[in-house]
């Protein structure tokens, strides 16, 4: 059954029906049938790898290096670390039981949702696609994957894998448009996974409401980025600049802005400048590996930013390419469009700052970021950043690599987000956790009981 959008309503309650029933066969939950499903997928993976590349450039205009090392590498090594932890993550976990309950033994049961659905965004069309469905298997569910059309040939790639690999009433790719997303989203599923913009986020819960689903959402948001006076300015200009540019900004953890100390602004610039001709050259748009801009509509926005500050680097863009230059900008004004919404694209405010106190109250008086990065050798500065302004995650004197750690739930607060995933974090994620006290039988505690004599007080004594 080749799915796509023009699946009628009643081809989608089917579907969703499929997997239900095959849920509830109960094969999902054997340890040993994820496992499996964990190792064909990864095995999937490497052997579409080549189709997957090709897939990114045609799409994003990805280099082959930066598909691998962002998309296809990132979730290869998910998936080993996943199946190394999977069988103790999934045992029942023995907890404490109080004095009350004497005689009684406690556990905690991860048990699979059901069929989820994961709706992937574009700008990481491999990654976040498979990345949330490694939790979703190594919990137990099934999944629905619908994939960007802004991006159609990873969205086939993606739809040929997972149908080469799975049966459809186990796993399965819907590809489509918008109205293909809000057709599933009006079906009832069990859990809704989400990844992309705050605005897109609030129709998904308002979708996911109605039928009081459980949802995630990894959304996006102004992540802010802090250069103290003392930082080493030559490292932190290269590590924002890679953690900026790649993919061309078109990144969810990607620096959104910078506020640099007053005093070693003038010099970080220089360095900032360097670093980027050093990672693409003195001529971005004639590097074949610089990834360009998704859409037309996503570029006159991101062009129209180009002239609410002064360029003091990069600036040019090519229309027919879809390519703009990484760009540095100041002289923004706070109530500018490119200080309002998040930028998603290679354009870099730098701003500049006197105090600490000063930087956090203006990230205080933003909705909370997805990330915050800040540069300074100063444990006490790092430490009153970390716990005074509210933020999904981040890094201490680097960029985005929190985001690749398994050992690290990634995900946002507010409106940047709900859940976190990664790692166990995945597992329990798309997991619901089941509480299970187990009684004895052998004697029977007779204070609970409301006919007992002096009842109310022997169990206020017991109690204390």
């Amino acid at each position: 059954m080749d799915l796509s959008s023009n699946l009628h309503k009643n081809e989608y309650t089917t579907l969703i029906d499929k997997q239900k029933t095959f849920f509830d066969t109960h094969q999902t939950k054997s340890l040993a049938y994820r496992r499996d499903a964990l190792i064909k997928l990864g095995d999937a993976i490497r052997k579409y790898e080549q189709h997957i590349i090709q897939a990114l450039k045609s799409d994003l205009n990805k280099s082959e290096f930066e598909a691998y090392s962002t998309e296809i590498g990132i979730v290869l090594k998910e998936i080993r670390f996943v199946l190394k932890h999977l069988h103790t993550w999934a045992r029942p976990q023995k907890v404490k039981t109080p004095l009350t309950h004497w005689g009684s033994k406690s556990t905690i049961y991860s048990e699979p949702y059901g069929v989820v659905l994961i709706i992937a965004p574009w700008n990481f069309p491999f990654q976040l696609a498979i990345a949330p469905l490694i939790g979703a298997i190594a919990a137990g569910n099934c999944a629905i994957i619908k994939p960007s059309e802004l991006t159609p040939k990873t969205s086939e790639v993606l739809a040929a894998l997972i149908q080469e690999t799975y049966d459809e009433e186990y796993i399965t790719v819907v590809q489509g448009d918008v109205g293909t997303s809000q057709a599933l989203l009006n079906e009832k599923t069990d859990y809704i996974f989400f990844t992309g913009s705050i605005s897109v986020g609030k129709v998904i819960m308002e979708a996911a409401a109605k039928h009081l689903t459980p949802v995630t959402l990894e959304l996006g948001g102004k992540s802010p980025c802090i250069v103290h006076k003392d930082a080493n300015l030559k490292l932190a200009a290269r590590r924002i600049a890679w953690g900026k540019f790649m993919n061309a900004g078109q990144t969810c953890v990607a620096p959104d802005y910078i506020y640099v100390h007053q005093s070693v602004k003038a010099a970080f610039i220089i360095h900032l400048k360097d670093a980027i001709q050093e990672l693409y050259g003195a001529n971005p748009l004639d590097n074949e590996s610089y990834t360009r801009i998704v859409s037309d509509k996503h570029f006159t926005r991101l062009e129209a930013m180009l002239h609410e500050g002064t360029v003091i680097a990069g600036g040019h863009s090519n229309r027919d390419t879809l390519r703009i230059e990484p760009t540095i900008l100041t002289d923004i004004t706070a109530n500018a469009a490119i200080m309002q919404e998040e930028i998603f694209g290679p354009l870099l405010p730098v701003l500049e700052y006197d105090t600490i106190a000063y930087v956090l109250e203006e990230i205080r008086n933003r909705p909370k970021p997805l990330a915050l990065y800040i540069f300074s050798e100063n444990k006490e500065i790092q430490q009153q950043v970390l716990t005074q302004a509210s933020f999904g995650g981040g890094c201490v004197n680097d960029t985005v690599y929190h985001f690749t750690s398994p050992y690290l739930p990634f995900g946002g607060v507010g409106s940047s987000g709900i859940g976190n995933y990664h790692g166990k974090g995945s597992f329990d994620l798309f997991s619901h956790r089941k509480s299970i006290l187990k009684q004895t039988t052998l004697f029977d505690i007779p204070f609970r009981y409301p006919h007992l004599k002096n009842g109310l007080k022997r169990i206020k004594m017991f109690l204390k």
